[in-house]
């Protein structure tokens, strides 16, 4: 897992994390050759994947670690995408102008099938005006590229350089179909710490990274274990001295399905969706200050991966951000004692389908399970250990959303003191929940898809679910 790591002051600790990618489909037909259209001057394209006229069920799953780039023809060639022995050398995301090569055969390994074997009479592989180019990230273009070559610049020992244009997926994809969900690498993540107290551990088969002792990580997962002091309320005591620890555990992945009718059209479904296996355990001590209005925010580590997904002979590049975070509001009155376990699942994302355009999805099953709850003096506090993530394709933001568990203590009641005693005494109720709070939005950049344009942001809608954990009366 690469590693960046940044200490700022820990005022406050945060926490959290999610989810990551996508998609698996059917099984794919066996991989045939489409010749060039005739007087087109095109080179012969290496192929991988169907190239007939019909749609398909394309195998999704996730890319090996070369992962070959897709061409396409343009439309009414009857050249459909397939694995190409053309790479991206390098790309200018100012200029969208792209360098584009032939790969180099990997020593010690023989010919790819979809590479021209020295003996055949098909001409070179040649970048050409119209082309629709998918790529895994190269340089240049570390979230990868989906790019349409609009002209041909020159030739250079380096390779062609075009000029390049955004692309859909759609030009790729036509009317072939994929659905499915792919878990991602938790060793892909690079991780920025923003505070000192932050542990990672994850595993996967084979390989298995923990950090704290006694940590247990399941396959496919990534945990970050956290401890920090939390601002206390001004003239508290000692005594009252504010601390949140814990650990919050993710099984990542992205849903991803296309349906699609044709390069010229909008596909006739698409979904894009981050998902996962929440696990959690944390506690709060102590008598926390915040303000009551505005929740104080403070995020405790970002984290980034690039998966790359196979659809077919297609390249799909996911780009995950997470930012975990430990928010609070409370009046610097009630002083708490709460730990609690929690589990559960969540979904957010947006779904297209013609004639409803993009609609929200969103739901979340989690329950909880309090190890001790307590609360004493009038007053109110509310911790959430959450994290926002952002999910796109190629460089393009489309699907945000904020999963937020939280714990929510309240006491009511009054206090009266004597003149002539020093005892103080309150009476009245208290009471400890749990829940979770789910929002989002999705983005522009999700037409993407080849889907028309949004307007505007289309907010996924706020999913909210609340429990009771213990509650009992106050009184000294």
């Amino acid at each position: 897992m690469r590693r960046r790591t940044r200490h700022r002051s820990a005022l406050l600790p945060a926490f959290a994390v999610t989810a990551l990618f996508l998609a698996a489909g059917c099984s794919s037909p066996s991989p045939h050759a489409a010749p060039p259209a005739a007087g087109q001057g095109q080179d012969a394209r290496a192929t991988d994947g169907p190239t007939g006229d019909t749609g398909h069920s394309l195998a999704v799953a996730a890319a090996p670690a070369a992962t070959a780039t897709a061409t396409a023809g343009p439309s009414g060639t009857g050249r459909r995408a397939h694995k190409s022995t053309l790479t991206v050398s390098s790309y200018d995301s100012r200029t969208r102008r792209a360098v584009i090569s032939k790969a180099p055969a990997r020593s010690g390994t023989s010919q790819s099938p979809a590479t021209p074997s020295p003996t055949s009479s098909a001409a070179p592989q040649k970048a050409a005006v119209g082309d629709v180019i998918a790529s895994a990230p190269a340089p240049g273009a570390p979230h990868g590229l989906l790019a349409k070559v609009t002209k041909v610049i020159g030739e250079s020992d380096r390779g062609t350089e075009v000029q390049t244009e955004p692309a859909a997926l759609n030009a790729l994809l036509g009317d072939d179909t994929a659905k499915g969900t792919v878990p991602v690498d938790p060793s892909s993540f690079a991780v920025d710490k923003l505070l000192p107290d932050v542990k990672v551990s994850w595993s996967k088969a084979g390989d298995v990274h923990v950090g704290p002792k006694g940590a247990t990580v399941p396959l496919g997962s990534l945990r970050l274990d956290v401890g920090a002091k939390v601002q206390t309320a001004e003239g508290a005591p000692v005594s009252a001295g504010a601390s949140v620890s814990g650990f919050v555990q993710v099984a990542p992945q992205v849903d991803f399905s296309y349906g699609g009718t044709g390069t010229d059209a909008a596909p006739g479904s698409a979904y894009l969706g981050v998902s996962g296996d929440w696990t959690s355990g944390w506690a709060v001590k102590g008598r926390a200050a915040a303000t009551t209005g505005t929740p104080l925010r403070i995020p405790f580590a970002k984290l980034h991966a690039d998966p790359v997904l196979q659809v077919g002979p297609v390249p799909v590049v996911v780009n995950l951000d997470l930012t975990c975070y430990f928010q609070i509001s409370a009046d610097g009155h009630v002083t708490v004692d709460v730990e609690q376990s929690l589990k559960g699942d969540f979904k957010a994302g947006g779904t297209f389908g013609v004639g409803k355009g993009w609609t929200p999805v969103s739901s979340s099953d989690m329950t909880s399970t309090p190890v001790r709850a307590s609360l004493t003096t009038a007053g109110s506090v509310k911790t959430a250990l959450g994290a926002e993530a952002t999910v796109g394709l190629y460089g393009t933001v489309g699907v945000t959303a904020d999963l937020a568990p939280y714990l929510r203590g309240e006491a009511s009641g009054t206090v009266t003191a004597s003149s002539d005693t020093p005892e103080v005494k309150a009476e009245g109720t208290w009471g400890v929940y749990g829940g979770v709070d789910l929002s989002g939005t999705l983005r522009i950049q999700l037409s993407i898809f080849g889907t028309p344009v949004l307007q505007r942001s289309v907010p996924l809608g706020s999913l909210h679910r609340e429990w009771k954990l213990a509650g009992g009366s106050l009184s000294s």
